[in-house]
């Protein structure tokens, strides 16, 4: 196989097109194989790029040239062809292979984008500082796609690159999922004129005669410019990109390495923020992929049935049988956080607005404003990208809008950037914000409800990446109150929505040493139940365990809480278990928590370690 014999860009450089074209083939089967075999994986949206890849890096000397990518799950060809064909057995498996590119990996990536629409914020930043006064004069190539053109970040880097003149080449990879101009012979004719750089300097000799001419010479210009302008209108899609200062050519066939190699060379030559805008099929050549008319296969992963997201799918739907002002709002995510049920039974209620989660809060504000029900499905980790809005356009304004926080907590294979650590910190301080913490299928069905019936102001309700627990009716909760599940005297377990299951197992382990214990099911973050509060406070010690971040997390709360009602009275030892503020790596979700001590044994050892150490600070955290 030619893949075999590749093991850094360099030996690209000699193939001829038949054997790019055999390589080109091999590399989307062995990303095929790679994917299905660790069982996850971005497979569409890698499968589209093979060839642009091939042309980039055939042109380009990485990693003296800066290539970036937007966003990195694209870039599975890249680390191929870079040296690490032979880590894909262990792809987002702990300690193994990043699906994203990684600055600790190889030098050939700059950095891990796995938040969509940075990369030309990035890109500006580094053509500033190769360009500037010692800079090194590196080229800086971004390749922006699968939809990051949607997100508002990426019209500011484009906007401040045009502005400062600086070169840099944006490749804008076009599978369909962002910016899709039409296409026409003529265009397609125009295209190679405007790139090449021979013409770029005709063009130039030719308006400098012009404007040198006696008389006429200012309006024989200005009518130049116009006839052009008005060409590029008729055929050419490049008006938005230039008149931000960035010079567009395109489209051009992304599957067509030999046309892509002189697009891009003669991008290298003209110099400039430049767009070079190429149409690619995401999924192409994997057939189960280009048949995937909603996700091209993007990933193989999806809503599981008994998932908690599958509960979140059915218990909207019949709220919205019920309620016509329901409206489902997501950032380009409907498959993933269930709404492709509520999107084909509702579609004129159902907006998807792209990579662009700021605006799909406000968005949320204003349809609250205007008596309508939103509902915000958004993966944790990007929620905080729209912290701002929701504490200040939806919170300040007391709008019930309602936040469903998908993939909360610890989520296992995408690593540190994926993680939904930061939601229970950041929105428990909101004021006016009510959280909801489910333990089972049935208790995040009561939750969507309940939060429905809320309207003083946002609601949010935070679950994870797992199967949910089955639930009967006399073990779920209600309203704003917590759930005791046991009564002991000893020892207080105060658990958040997914730790229930660590903490019984806990309590288990500690009842067969003895120690009597009480487990209470918080259900209900902010605000917190007084009467739970209250019977912990009665106990000579509490551990309280969550899988977000500890330090100013839920434990934190409680703990403070416990101290205010037992004030001018003896006050339990408190012990806060939770994630360390540190970036966590990828692996399984199980394991990192075990890891951490957030699992039965671990939370019972952290129960007997208090359980047994005297001392007069109350509030231990761990």
């Amino acid at each position: 196989m030619i893949l075999e014999t590749i093991d850094s860009p360099a030996d690209l450089k000699s193939l001829d097109r038949d054997q790019l074209e055999i390589l080109a083939a091999e590399i989307r089967q062995f990303i095929v194989d790679s994917v299905n075999q660790v069982g996850h994986g971005h497979l569409g949206s890698n499968l589209g790029v093979v060839e642009l890849t091939l042309a980039l890096h055939r042109v380009f000397d990485s990693p003296r040239d800066i290539i970036l990518w937007d966003t990195g799950h694209q870039a599975y060809v890249h680390k191929i062809i870079t040296g690490r064909r032979s880590q894909f057995a262990t792809l987002r498996q702990a300690g193994g292979l990043s699906g994203y590119p990684s600055r600790a990996e190889s030098e050939h990536d700059w950095i891990e984008n796995s938040h969509a629409s940075t990369i030309l914020s990035y890109a500006h930043g580094l053509a500033t500082a190769q360009q500037a006064e010692g800079g090194e004069g590196r080229r800086v190539i971004a390749v922006i796609g699968d939809g990051s053109m949607t997100g508002g970040m990426a019209f500011e880097g484009l906007n401040n690159l045009g502005h400062s003149g600086r070169d840099c080449i944006i490749i804008l990879n076009d599978n369909g999922r962002s910016y899709a101009p039409t296409i026409s012979r003529l265009g397609e004719s125009l295209v190679k004129i405007r790139n090449n750089p021979t013409y770029m300097r005709r063009q130039a000799r030719i308006e400098k005669l012009l404007a040198e001419m006696p008389l006429v010479g200012d309006r024989l210009e200005r009518a130049m410019e116009a006839t052009k302008a008005a060409i590029r209108e008729m055929w050419e899609p490049p008006a938005f990109f230039e008149a931000l200062g960035v010079r567009y050519a395109g489209p051009f066939d992304g599957h067509d390495i030999a046309g892509l190699e002189e697009a891009l060379r003669n991008a290298a030559e003209i110099g400039g923020p430049q767009v070079i805008h190429v149409h690619t099929q995401k999924g192409r050549g994997y057939a189960p992929a280009e048949n995937d008319p909603i996700k091209r296969l993007h990933d193989i992963g999806g809503a599981k049935p008994g998932s908690y997201t599958a509960a979140f799918t059915e218990a909207l739907l019949k709220e919205a049988e019920e309620h016509p002002e329901i409206v489902a709002i997501t950032a380009a995510m409907p498959d993933s956080t269930g709404l492709l049920p509520f999107a084909e039974r509702y579609p004129d209620r159902f907006f998807d607005v792209g990579i662009a989660e700021q605006h799909a809060v406000t968005a949320a504000a204003g349809m609250a404003m205007g008596g309508l029900r939103p509902v915000v499905a958004i993966y944790s980790t990007f929620l905080t990208r729209a912290f701002d809005q929701i504490n200040l356009d939806v919170g300040l304004h007391h709008q019930p809008v309602v936040f469903c926080i998908d993939r909360a907590g610890i989520t296992g294979d995408d690593g540190a950037s994926h993680h939904g650590l930061l939601d229970m910190v950041l929105l428990t301080k909101v004021p006016g914000m009510t959280m909801f913490a489910p333990s089972s299928y049935q208790e995040l069905q009561v939750m969507l409800h309940d939060a429905l019936e809320i309207t003083s102001g946002p609601v949010a309700i935070r679950w994870p990446k797992t199967m949910a627990p089955q639930a009967n009716p006399d073990e779920v909760g209600h309203g704003l109150r917590g759930r005791k599940l046991r009564s002991g005297s000893e020892l207080c377990i105060v658990a958040v929505g997914k730790m229930l299951d660590a903490a019984e197992a806990a309590a288990e382990l500690l009842e067969a040493e003895g120690v009597s214990t009480t487990v209470w099911d918080a259900r209900v973050i902010v605000p917190l139940d007084p009467e739970l509060i209250a019977d912990a406070a009665r106990h000579p010690f509490v551990v309280t365990v969550e899988d977000g971040l500890r330090d100013g997390g839920v434990g934190a709360a409680i703990a403070d809480r416990i101290a205010e009602v037992t004030l001018g009275h003896p006050a339990p030892r408190v012990r806060v278990l939770g994630v360390p503020a540190a970036y966590i790596p990828h692996g399984k979700p199980d394991a990192i928590l075990a890891d951490l001590g957030l699992d039965g044994p671990g939370v019972a050892a952290s129960a007997k370690e208090l359980l047994a150490t005297a001392g007069s600070v109350s509030t231990e955290r761990r």
